[in-house]
């Protein structure tokens, strides 16, 4: 069990909403919308790009011959996509900031 708490898509409604000042059903629809058009784009096979926060686009791996671990069997790894997501710079430098808490290490 992770010990930081999951930001939620009714986490990204509230805080919205206490920002915008808006119904918190018009910015849960305004988050499930956003969050449609990310998706609708990758399965699309286009590119993500959120400036100051991180790009995302659908790759194509190829087939390949793994291994078992357990038993050491060669098995064929089927082609597939996933979804890869590379943070931006600025992304990247805040978090390198962040200071290292006791409970991180």
């Amino acid at each position: 069990m992770s010990k930081f708490p999951t930001l939620s898509r009714a986490d990204l409604a509230r805080a919205l909403q206490a920002r915008v000042g808006h119904a918190q059903q018009t910015m849960s629809s305004l988050v499930d919308n956003v969050l449609q058009e990310i998706a609708d784009e990758l399965v699309s096979g286009g590119e993500v790009k959120i400036s100051s926060f991180a790009n995302f686009k659908v790759r194509q791996k190829a087939a390949r011959i793994g291994r078992n671990p357990k038993t050491g069997e060669e098995v064929m790894i089927q082609p597939r996509r996933s979804i890869s997501f590379a943070p931006s710079a600025k992304m990247r430098k805040n978090i390198a900031a962040m200071p290292i808490r006791p409970e991180d290490q």
